[in-house]
């Protein structure tokens, strides 16, 4: 069953990410928590967790967003308010688009085996060529 509005988002959902370094040829790894709580305009979403590089330290890391309803999509905002892209939460595999000029970054969300779900993210550059396939499940 597919994610049926902006609410059955909240709470607390585990992660595990994979980047594929497609222009390098190296991998990494992040095992971590995100926790999308309620705000004034929705839900507000904080990812945090353990990045682990091929031949160097972990390092701790930390994404925030803001998540809104708009016209039946979920609107992603930058934390500071700027928009970054918006998909529709009742479709099994919804797909989006960030221009980043000169970045180009593609999105598919995969509800299909709705509540765990995945993000897999297609990121293309001049400096920038790698796959992010992360999973959440509560």
């Amino acid at each position: 069953m597919a994610a049926r509005s902006l609410h059955d988002f909240q709470g607390k959902w585990q992660i595990d990410r994979r980047i594929d370094d497609l222009a390098a040829g190296k991998v990494a790894v992040l095992k971590g928590q995100a926790s999308f709580t309620p705000s004034a305009g929705g839900l507000d979403y904080l990812e945090t967790g353990k990045l682990v590089l091929e031949d160097a330290a972990p390092i701790h890391a930390e994404r925030r967003y803001s998540w809104q309803l708009s016209g039946g999509q979920i609107a992603v905002f930058f934390k500071d308010g700027r928009p970054f892209h918006s998909f529709d939460p009742k479709l099994e595999r919804a797909s989006a688009r960030h221009l980043c000029d000169p970045d180009d970054y593609r999105v598919i969300y995969s509800f299909g085996r709705w509540p765990v779900w995945r993000t897999e993210w297609r990121v293309q550059g001049p400096r920038k060529h790698y796959r992010m396939t992360t999973e959440y499940h509560r």
